[in-house]
């Protein structure tokens, strides 16, 4: 019979860096300018990594940077081998790539698989050839209904807004065929039925494998493949920017083998890593995913986009652990990204938000698996009401002027300074207004207060990555009273929350950290606690 001491001796394989990483999305445009357009760049990015460093994540997650006409802020990829003149060259992105890895930082970059853009050569050669050629056979090109072919080829919208097809004017000047686009109009849709799409990706994939890129955040992972027929389907209940879990235009069966082919070309680099954009919400559906021959992780949204109410909190929690549970899957977590409001805002913006969303943050970080943060997260930044001339996402145009779109939480980032652009650019202006008000959240008025947001992220990952109490893949949940939650993962770090409207008694152990002072040695209102 083995003892203890000898099941401890015994060796185990290491598990992947991924497992339980700290990743920190960049929206290159907003986290800072190396020049002086008011546009963040590669360079930028390069020049902040100390801050990185010092603020203690592992990884980095740029949003797109290849070359793109901008039509959706880099969503909408010309060249995906190539980086946009906006954001530098491939010896800017090399350079970056060179000085992370110096510093431990492992760099990931966003992949657009579902689309291109319309500036791409490949949809141009689409454009100029005749239906049924071999170039249009790489997008999904239809014939119109109704008379003369006038009407799309079926009833799907964008998620943009508007219509999901439009038509073409053929080469001889006559109304044409329509190309399918689920987002903008200049973001058309690629056919995967078609094998010279997915031999392109993987092509794109060791293009950037090989140059150092130590993995991908896949973008609308649940989407690419198409059910046959492209079938009409009721829209009754059809929101912007949302889709439900039979809407037709996402998450169809093969979708799957596409990941798996995919899966492929990664196992080629065995250090490198998949995090797919899956807005599923049936776990067992989620799951699929990131089965082993798939993707490494996928990103779960419920924590995301759960209200702040301990109940909530912990029915998100574990939907988010079931979903991967059944695979042999590592969980995700995340507040917020560059497509949904930032916390502080989402939970009810000045000072209350700002204090659950300190508390949330440790609820984040205290959970097993990776985790993503939002760059200005840490900085408390709330989303920007900003005037609709400044508005720039896609979703304010093609819903009308119905829904204001994404733009309130892509503001830059505050770096230093009294007023803006707060050190961002060296420029005057920046490509979205930054609020004067944010003179108090910069990194230099944070940088040295014990008590800001940002000594409190710095605080928490260093515990989270130097506590051997943040260990193990399971949560056990403690009994709390009404309001209130308590876990303890299996390394002995124990979490508690208080959602409710009085200071609560903690469970006992030892304070490591928390995200308020203790009331008389009790958790206040809005607020959480490590104790080991």
């Amino acid at each position: 019979m083995s003892t203890p001491a000898d099941s401890s001796s015994v060796s185990r394989p290491e598990a992947p860096w991924w497992n339980e990483a700290v990743f920190y999305q960049i929206y290159p445009r907003s986290f800072a300018d190396s020049g002086s357009d008011g546009i963040g760049d590669l360079g930028g990015v390069e020049e902040k990594l100390g801050y990185l460093e010092l603020l203690g994540i592992d990884a980095i997650w740029l949003s797109p940077v290849m070359k793109s006409p901008m039509a959706d802020h880099g969503y909408d990829v010309s060249d995906p081998r190539d980086i946009d003149p906006l954001f530098g060259d491939l010896a800017t992105m090399d350079s970056l790539i060179t000085s992370a890895h110096e510093r431990g930082i492992k760099v990931t970059m966003d992949l657009v698989p579902n689309h291109t853009s319309d500036q791409h050569e490949w949809f141009k050669a689409a454009l100029a050839s005749a239906p049924g050629s071999a170039e249009r056979s790489r997008y999904i090109f239809r014939d119109g209904k109704g008379e003369k072919g006038n009407e799309p080829p079926n009833n799907w919208p964008s998620i943009f807004g508007g219509p999901a097809w439009t038509r073409v004017t053929e080469a001889d000047g006559t109304p044409g065929q329509w190309y399918l686009h689920i987002f903008a109009k200049e973001q058309p849709d690629l056919n995967w039925d078609n094998p010279e799409v997915f031999d392109d990706l993987a092509k794109t994939l060791r293009f950037w494998l090989e140059r150092g890129i130590d993995g991908f955040r896949i973008d609308v992972a649940h989407g690419m493949a198409k059910p046959d027929g492209l079938p009409d389907h009721d829209w009754e209940l059809n929101e912007l920017m949302r889709n439900s879990d039979d809407d037709p235009r996402f998450n169809n069966p093969a979708v799957h083998e596409i990941h798996r082919g995919i899966r492929k070309v990664m196992d080629e680099f065995p250090e490198a890593m998949t995090v797919g954009e899956i807005w599923v919400k049936d776990n067992q559906k989620f799951g699929e995913y990131i089965r082993p021959d798939e993707l490494h992780l996928g990103f779960n949204f419920r924590l995301a986009e759960t209200e702040f109410s301990a109940e909530s909190v912990r029915e998100a929690v574990e939907n988010s652990l079931a979903a991967v549970a059944e695979v042999g899957g590592v969980p995700t977590w995340t507040l917020s990204n560059h497509d949904v409001e930032r916390e502080v805002t989402r939970y009810g913006g000045d000072e209350i938000g700002t204090q659950r969303a300190r508390a949330m943050i440790l609820v984040e970080l205290a959970l097993p698996g990776a985790s993503f943060i939002y760059n200005g997260a840490e900085l408390g930044l709330p989303n920007v009401d900003l005037p609709d001339d400044a508005l720039q996402d896609p979703v304010w145009e093609r819903s009308g002027h119905a829904e204001r779109g994404r733009d309130g939480c892509r503001v830059p980032l505050p770096w230093e300074g009294t007023e803006p652009p707060f050190g961002f650019t060296t420029g005057a202006s920046t490509w979205l207004p930054m609020p004067a008000e944010w003179s108090t959240l910069t990194v230099e008025a944070q940088i040295e207060d014990v008590d800001s947001m940002l000594s409190l992220y710095r605080a928490a990952l260093e515990l989270r990555s130097a506590r051997p109490e943040f260990s193990g893949t399971d949560i056990d949940w403690y009994g709390s009273p009404p309001g209130c939650l308590a876990f303890r993962r299996r390394g002995g770090l124990i979490c508690a929350l208080n959602t409710t409207e009085v200071p609560i008694a903690l469970p006992s152990g030892q304070l490591l950290l928390s995200s308020a002072p203790l009331v008389d040695g009790q958790l206040p209102v809005n607020a959480a606690a490590w104790l080991i």
